[in-house]
């Protein structure tokens, strides 16, 4: 089990077709992460955030890749800070939009060589400039980081792909875009979505992803968008969508997680405290995070 923990916040909200995620870390932080995580007995170390510009002060530039440059310098900037940390740490990473995780998986691709990535969204996040319907970074992430799309995107950190498309799985998808699942089929990533979870259970649905995922000894990025939980139980998200992951589910699935001692980095993404109802949102992604890191009802 882990002993030891780096959280670095990524303020950014230029890849969101919303504003406020960039405030997530502070949200998080609020509803009192550090302690939780102390309370497990983790040494805790605390990099304080990376900064992007707000948009106020910048220009969109092409609309098929929105906040290109300014996304570009941040995620670098965090890919740089999370690589210098030492490997003994489990990187925490808190968003902040999801195009947070160029950064986070290219410095752990680095650090722990091959990975695979369990994306736990409501969304693909695989779609590229071209089927883009919105020209939002965040959606195009996981396509990116397999090595799909826009070379200023596919590139970031110097290499290219940071993970192989048969080593991703996505669970809790319910709102994927029609040609984003033309190229999650060409590609052959393995999707698993809310209807999959309500026919089987989650239980039998998180084994088979994470039995496939671990099965040539990989370590394990977990990048959890917190719009994957139903919006009754995550109100402060900024592209909600009705059916999605139960409180318990969310919480088996960072416990089932856990019990695999496999999780190298975490990134808990797209809290928008904004949108939220008395930071309920905050307190979810925190206990959330203390799951994967082993805690238990009893």
């Amino acid at each position: 089990m882990a002993t030891k923990t780096a959280i670095i916040g990524v303020s950014m909200d230029l890849g969101a077709g919303r504003r406020g995620v960039d405030m997530g870390p502070s949200a998080i932080r609020c509803a009192g992460l550090t302690n939780e995580l102390q309370q497990l007995g983790l040494e805790v170390r605390d990099l304080g955030d990376i900064r992007a510009h707000i948009p106020e002060i910048l220009e969109p530039g092409n609309p098929k890749l929105k906040y290109l440059e300014p996304i570009q310098e941040t995620v670098t900037e965090a890919a740089k800070k999370i690589s210098e940390v030492d490997k003994e740490y489990i990187m925490v990473a808190l968003g902040g939009d999801h195009s947070i995780s160029l950064g986070s998986v290219a410095a752990s691709a680095k650090k722990y060589g091959p990975l695979s990535v369990l994306w736990v969204d409501a969304h693909g996040d695989f779609n590229t400039n071209e089927s883009s319907p919105s020209g939002n970074i965040h959606g195009m992430v996981l396509a990116a980081l397999a090595g799909i799309g826009a070379p200023q995107l596919t590139d970031i950190g110097g290499f290219s792909p940071k993970v192989s498309a048969d080593k991703i799985v996505i669970l809790g998808a319910r709102s994927l875009d029609s040609e984003e699942k033309k190229l999650l089929r060409s590609h052959q990533v393995r999707v698993y979505t809310m209807h999959d979870i309500d026919r089987r259970g989650l239980v039998s649905v998180a084994q088979e992803a994470l039995e496939y995922l671990l099965r040539d000894g990989n370590s394990l990025h977990v990048s959890f968008d917190i719009d994957s939980v139903d919006p009754s139980e995550a109100p402060g998200v900024g592209t909600p969508v009705p059916g999605g992951l139960t409180y318990r589910d969310a919480h088996l699935t960072m416990e089932m997680i856990a019990e695999t001692q496999k999780m190298c980095s975490l990134d808990m993404v797209e809290v928008n405290p904004i949108l939220d109802t008395a930071n309920k949102t905050g307190q979810l992604a925190v206990g959330l995070i203390a799951s994967v890191f082993g805690k238990r009802i009893y």
